[in-house]
């Protein structure tokens, strides 16, 4: 057998060390990367090994306990074995040199046989399996499912003694409770996995907004989605039938609501399709196919309005605040937009809440809500209580509006262009820049 033979299985063991130690390391971050839900959707979907990988996540803790175990074990034995193979190759070549001092000779030959194996053992042990195993977490769990199983299953006791003391030591230090779960995700966490799904194209911009929708659909209120009740359309049992009926042919809603003489007073609801069998003469009695009308306080929210509109049959209700007086009235239309966007039927004729209007300029209803304004414009106006463009003006000016008139905040200039029953009800805001 040749001399050099020994140092050749030993060079070979030292490389299959860092192989090993670079399986482990793939082995443990592929395991934290993959959430369960993801393998069991494997395991239905009968993927080879699936069910070795559930079994190993279902015991994540003493999982990854066996990942370092190994790859500490590995670690040693390849500092114990590599470093001196590789330094009895590099001592010949220095030899060869003609260097006479041996003391040299072991100092450079272990000097360069370190680096060597340290940054063997950095890439091909450490970041090229860990960064492999974050990018394709679930092929590499698939792949190293059984042999980890099997080596889990062989190191149990001694993890197990390993485990208990490290339990013994975190009582000591006063961290003794164990996660019997893992932490959910808060709902900032899920966002922001959300955009970065988006961003990857793992979800379309479509998706992206409805799920996000959702995300808000509990923290909005019907104070904040209503019609307000000077711009509701009704009946008003002491109007002339020929005046009601222009009303409706001219604004061409499904519901409205019978009042008398005002919003005050409301007596029910009419659904237009009632008035198709019905002979409509002077004096026509519009209570007679009118409903009952439903009212819900004006901070209900839109989750349990959603779940009243089920409930009822009745896809309007009647919007009353603290005082009990009617405010406004919402429909299922304008639930179901804060989740799929804006809905419009054939015949609604809606002007654009938002229209650029120049560099940096835009012309907005004083109707638009502000949170839609801020989030379209990425600005951001002081906090008020105010859920329009145009209550937030008269927060600002603490006095009426008038066309012409100039209110500022921080980074925006907003024009009142018009006016109508003392609010604003066309806005331009101009941004500008933050003096420094």
């Amino acid at each position: 057998m040749p001399d050099w033979f020994p140092d050749l299985i030993t060079i070979l063991i030292a490389l299959l060390l860092v192989l090993v130690n670079g399986f482990f390391v793939a082995a443990e971050f592929a395991l934290v990367k993959v959430r369960l839900g993801r393998i069991e959707q494997m395991v239905l979907n009968r993927k080879l090994f699936s069910r070795t990988a559930r079994w190993l996540a279902k015991r994540l803790e003493q999982s990854l306990s066996a990942c370092q175990l190994g790859i500490t074990m590995a670690s040693l034995a390849l500092g114990t074995i590599g470093e001196p193979a590789f330094a009895k190759l590099i001592e010949p070549i220095l030899q060869g040199l003609q260097i006479q001092s041996h003391a040299i000779i072991h100092a450079v030959a272990f000097a360069i046989s370190f680096t060597f194996v340290t940054a063997l053992h950095l890439v091909v042990g450490e970041q090229a399996p860990k960064i492999f195993a974050i990018r394709k977490p679930e092929t590499i769990l698939l792949i190293c499912s059984v042999p980890l199983q099997i080596f889990f299953i062989a190191t149990y006791p001694l993890m197990q003694s390993l485990n208990v003391t490290t339990t013994w030591l975190l009582k000591i230090l006063g961290a003794s409770e164990s996660s019997k779960s893992s932490i959910p995700y808060s709902e900032e966490e899920i966002r922001a996995l959300l955009r970065e799904a988006h961003v990857h194209g793992n979800l379309t911009r479509s998706e992206h907004s409805l799920i996000n929708a959702v995300f808000e659909f509990d923290d909005l209120v019907c104070r904040r989605i209503m019609v307000a009740r000077t711009d509701v359309d009704y009946v008003d049992i002491n109007e002339e039938t020929a005046v009601t009926l222009s009303m409706i042919h001219r604004t061409q809603h499904t519901r409205y609501p019978i009042c008398d003489g005002s919003m005050d007073l409301v007596l029910g609801v009419l659904h237009v399709k009632d008035i198709s069998g019905a002979t409509i003469n002077d004096g026509f009695d519009w209570q007679a196919l009118s409903r009952p009308p439903k009212k819900v306080p004006e901070n209900m929210p839109i989750s349990k309005l959603l779940r009243h509109f089920q409930g009822t049959h009745q896809h309007m209700a009647f919007v009353v605040d603290e005082y009990g007086m009617i405010i406004g009235i919402v429909t299922l239309e304008n639930v179901l937009e804060k989740i799929i966007g804006e809905v419009a039927d054939e015949f609604d004729v809606k002007e654009p809440d938002i229209v650029p209007d120049g560099p940096d300029s835009y012309v907005i209803l004083g109707s638009t809500q502000v949170q839609n304004v801020e989030n379209r414009l990425s600005i951001q106006f002081e906090e008020a209580d105010a859920d329009t463009m145009s209550g937030l003006l008269l927060h600002k000016a603490e006095r009426l509006l008038a066309a012409g008139d100039i209110i500022k905040f921080p980074g925006v200039t907003a024009k009142v262009l018009s006016v109508s029953d003392d609010r604003a009800t066309k806005v331009r805001l101009t941004l500008v820049p933050l003096e420094e």
